[in-house]
C-alpha cells in the first residue's frame, strides 16, 4: 500500500524543487479501461477495485540540479494526468498520461520516455479559491483543462484512500523499450479537503480515456519542499 512518508531517502538527488499549490483531482476507472494504456510490465494499482487518474496541477519553484545549482528562470507551472500502477517487484508507482509544463528546461526528462508537452499554464489564487488553466502548444486542436477549486478545511487525520491517491514515492516512465524509475523523497503532503466548482478538460480524451464519470474526489495542498528526485534507473524484474 501506499505509505504517508517516503519509502526511500534520495542521498543524491538529480534534481530538488519545491511543487506548490497543488490539487489533486481523481476520478474512478474501470481496471481493464486504464491497463490497456500500460506497457508491458505494469498493471493497474487498485483502490477498492478500481483503478484511478488524477489530474494534479502545481507550481514549480527553486529548481536545483543535484540539489545545489539553480536552475535559470523563474517559477511555472507542471500539472500532470496520471495513474497508479504495481511493478513487476510488486511495489507501487505513478504512471504519468501527459505531463502539461511551462519551462522548456523540463523536456529534457523526454530522454527516459516522460510525456511532457510544453503548454500555456496558468495558477491564480483568490482567498480560497484556485484557478487553474492550460492549453498545450501545437498545430491543430490542443488538449486543454480548465479547473476552480474551493480549497476546505486542513485533513486532520488522513484516511486510506486520502494516502493512496496522493502519495507516491517512484514514477515510472518507458523508453527504448526499457521501464526506468525515479525515485522521489519529500516531506508528507499537508493536505486539505477541496471542492471543485468549475471543471473542462480534453487530457483524459486525447490520453484515449473515456470521459470522467461522477464527482471526483479533491484535495489541495499548500506544497512541500524541497522534493527530491533521485537516479533515475532500469525497473527490477522481481
Amino acid at each position: 500500500m501506499a505509505s504517508v512518508s517516503a519509502e526511500q531517502p534520495v542521498t543524491v538527488p538529480m534534481l530538488t524543487a519545491r511543487w506548490l499549490s497543488q490539487s489533486f483531482v481523481h476520478w474512478a476507472y474501470p481496471p481493464e479501461e486504464v491497463e490497456a494504456l500500460l506497457p508491458d510490465g505494469l498493471e493497474a494499482d487498485l483502490f477498492q477495485g478500481r483503478a484511478w487518474v488524477g489530474l494534479t496541477p502545481f507550481v514549480m519553484d527553486s529548481l536545483k540540479a543535484f540539489g545545489a545549482v539553480p536552475l535559470p528562470g523563474p517559477r511555472f507551472l507542471e500539472t500532470n494526468l496520471r495513474t497508479y500502477v504495481r511493478l513487476p517487484s510488486g511495489r507501487d508507482g505513478l504512471w504519468f498520461l501527459s505531463i502539461e509544463v511551462g519551462s522548456p528546461l523540463m523536456l529534457a526528462a523526454r530522454v527516459i520516455g516522460a510525456p511532457y508537452h510544453l503548454g500555456d499554464l496558468q495558477a491564480v489564487t483568490e482567498g480560497a479559491v484556485v484557478r487553474y488553466k492550460g492549453l498545450r502548444r501545437g498545430v491543430g486542436p490542443s488538449p486543454s483543462y480548465r479547473l476552480t477549486v474551493r480549497v476546505g478545511d486542513p485533513v486532520a487525520e488522513a484516511t486510506e484512500q486520502d494516502v493512496w491517491l496522493t502519495s507516491r514515492w517512484r514514477s515510472v516512465t518507458r523508453q527504448a523499450g526499457v521501464l526506468w524509475e525515479t525515485p522521489v523523497e519529500h516531506e508528507p503532503w499537508p493536505l486539505a479537503r477541496a471542492a471543485v466548482l468549475d471543471l473542462h478538460e480534453t487530457l483524459t480524451a486525447h490520453a484515449g480515456l473515456t470521459p470522467p464519470a461522477g464527482e471526483p474526489v479533491a484535495h489541495f495542498s499548500r506544497g512541500v519542499g524541497p522534493v527530491r528526485l533521485g537516479v533515475t534507473r532500469p525497473v527490477s524484474p522481481s
